[in-house]
């Protein structure tokens, strides 16, 4: 059911500017799925999908293709595009965006797939990345600005 749920996922954001959380689950029961807005939230970060700029104001979900062995130029176009500032507080590295781009900059720093960062949460501006140790914090700050040269 996952997997089929996944490939309608595809299909709708492939197809329509899906810009919520909610227009997504409204699409997957028009369509037969029975599910929360929790299970979409879920599904949208297992399927790594980010928010990408309509051109018209506007953001909509979009499934964006990953390169195993090196960071996409979409990636580092993504990171440099929406990055503001960062700064730490201990292990968690605090990674300010351009407003409504968090996502699609944590979907970038999730792609560098650094063995120091344990998890992220990503909110419209603002991306909290727990570290596993204050000396790799630094290490990351170092990885992130030498991409943004």
């Amino acid at each position: 059911m996952k997997g089929n749920r996944h490939q309608k996922i595809f299909e709708l954001v492939d197809k329509y500017a899906i810009e919520t959380q909610e227009e997504l689950a409204d699409r997957l029961r028009e369509a037969g799925f029975q599910v929360t807005q929790a299970t979409v939230s879920r599904d949208i970060r297992a399927l790594k999908l980010s928010k990408v700029s309509c051109g018209n104001g506007k953001q909509k979900y979009a499934a964006l293709k990953q390169e195993d062995t090196h960071l996409s130029a979409k990636y580092v176009r993504v990171l440099k595009d929406g990055f503001v500032s960062m700064d730490r507080a201990q292990n968690i590295l605090v990674i300010k965006t351009v407003s409504g781009m968090a996502m699609a900059v944590a979907a970038a720093v999730d792609a560098m797939e650094m063995e120091e960062i344990v998890g992220s949460i990503a909110g419209d501006d603002t991306i909290m990345a727990a570290v596993r140790t204050i000396e790799d914090t630094q290490k990351v700050m170092d990885k992130i600005a030498e991409i943004l040269k």
